[in-house]
């Protein structure tokens, strides 16, 4: 196992986009079998290991969270990708993700990294509570998406000698159950972290303790709305958000995704040009199908620079409420492209008649010296924005209004148009509430993986009305492999399929 660590560790060091903290690392030599686990250098570069895999997940953890919301699924300039998984056209015999998405490997080297760290000196033990903290919170992280995405599934928190991923001999863990282990290791990293409010390096690509605190209020809306916790959750949730510090709303919605240093990102993945590259690539297109085409102001994309593909569209649905020319998240979200320039006049809003498919703008990177587009935008898991909107959840579900936090949000989208008695939102009915709160997210977080779990916390109603290709309740989780079975007959597949 430890030979095994170290190899994973020593990978990470080259991999992972914050190779600079890797570089002052221990010389390889050091990092012998029998020392790994004994070393303050040998525990940070297993700490660099668990960052590299956890920007690996990126792209499940942006699946699991929208691909079967109603957000994709529309014109494409290319064929569609995941387009079974987007219109939930899967079956025990056809599941997507075996071997639960691969997130055991990774929470084995977490759990390697809780149980050995403890024995190791730092010279600064406060950066050692620091990691640790980290590490109890990115546990709980993996673990919420796979109850999330799973129901039931197994539960393993100490590292395994002889570790075989695709066959585990554990049955799966009742949810609830999963669940409360989830809330138990936010507890154990909101107690490393203390009173330290700080970013581990001054940088947002580290967990910390706003979000473990974002990661706790999302459990408890979550366990509050779907597993019987109720006011006692929602409460927990909303002293939790208000309790957040060190973040702010930035003015402009379009410039914090070029500033990987803004004030309003809490945990974002990291990238850099000729290290890492974000997972965007699929929504640029090609040249041969983008540049024949005009935006919506008209102008030719002759000279748009692409990088990939155009595999994800998105929806009629999604391009009409965010088809408000004054909410400047209309533009720094999508490009609209069109098949003609509309005799220059272009089109100020959506005309499905000459529409053609759309850009993502949020995540597009930036064009290098060599004419070549990086995909190097970060990419938030949790921003400043989620926590507003999130105590608007949380207020909301306990009877309180939450038009405030709703109207933060909409003042910036707005920006100098913003007039409060047209684009303010008064407080209504509880479920019309919910429907604000739910239309406010969708706007604002297109691309960052929130829109299927915002709909799952509204309750199973609210997917039905929105999802057209859901309509039973066990459709709401996924199914496991036969082959996952096969190797793990202590294994029962999800019920109700």
């Amino acid at each position: 196992m430890k030979k095994y660590s170290i190899l994973i560790a020593l990978l990470a060091i080259f991999s992972f986009s914050a190779c600079e903290d890797a570089i002052d690392l221990v010389p390889r030599s050091e990092l012998t079998a029998n020392g790994f686990w004994d070393s303050e250098d040998g525990a940070k570069a297993a700490h660099i290991g668990i960052y590299s895999n956890l920007r690996s997940q990126a792209g499940d953890f942006w699946s699991f969270g929208e691909l079967r919301s109603d957000l994709w699924g529309g014109y494409t300039l290319e064929t569609p990708s995941n387009l079974g998984f987007i219109e939930s056209d899967f079956s025990a015999n056809s599941a997507p993700y075996g071997g639960w998405a691969g997130f055991y490997i990774y929470i084995h080297r977490i759990n390697d990294f809780i149980v050995n760290v403890p024995n190791i000196a730092f010279i600064n033990e406060a950066e050692k509570a620091h990691l640790m903290g980290q590490a109890h919170a990115i546990r709980a992280f993996y673990y919420f998406h796979l109850a999330k995405t799973w129901g039931d599934v197994p539960v393993i928190l100490e590292p395994m000698a002889d570790f075989d991923p695709e066959g585990l001999s554990t049955p799966r863990v009742a949810v609830t159950e999963v669940l409360d282990i989830v809330k138990s290791d936010i507890e154990a990293s909101l107690t490393y972290f203390g009173s330290d409010e700080d970013l581990y390096k001054g940088k947002n690509i580290y967990w910390s303790k706003a979000a473990s605190q974002m990661l706790k209020a999302e459990v408890h809306l979550w366990t509050g709305k779907l597993y019987g916790g109720g006011a006692a959750d929602y409460t927990t949730a909303k002293n939790t958000l208000e309790a957040i510090q060190g973040f702010i709303l930035e003015d402009s919605f379009d410039g914090m995704f070029s500033d990987e240093n803004n004030d309003e990102f809490i945990f974002a993945f990291d990238y850099k040009e000729d290290q890492a590259s974000n997972i965007f690539n699929s929504f640029t297109g090609r040249g041969t199908e983008v540049h024949p085409l005009y935006d919506g102001a008209g102008n030719s994309m002759s000279t748009f620079v692409t990088n990939g593909a155009s595999r994800y569209g998105p929806t009629e649905k999604l391009l009409l409420i965010t088809d408000d020319i004054l909410d400047t998240r209309r533009d720094a979200t999508f490009t609209r492209m069109y098949s003609d320039d509309n005799a220059e006049a272009g089109y100020p809003t959506y005309d499905p008649a000459t529409y053609q498919a759309s850009l993502l703008n949020k995540f597009m990177g930036h064009v290098n010296g060599g004419g070549s587009r990086i995909m190097d935008n970060n990419v938030p898991m949790y921003r400043y924005a989620d926590a507003i909107l999130l105590q608007a959840e949380a207020m909301n579900n306990l009877g309180e209004d939450p038009s405030g936090m709703i109207n933060l949000i909409r003042e910036r989208a707005y920006g100098e148009n913003y007039d409060v008695a047209v684009h303010g939102y008064v407080n209504a009915s509880q479920t019309e509430n919910t429907n604000a709160i739910l239309e406010e997210r969708m706007k604002e977080f297109v691309g960052e993986g929130k829109r299927w779990y915002d709909l799952r916390r509204a309750g199973d109603q609210f997917v039905f009305d929105n999802v057209e290709y859901i309509s039973e309740g066990y459709k709401l989780l996924l199914p496991i492999t036969s082959d996952m079975i096969g190797r793990n007959p202590l294994l029962e597949q999800t019920a109700g399929y």
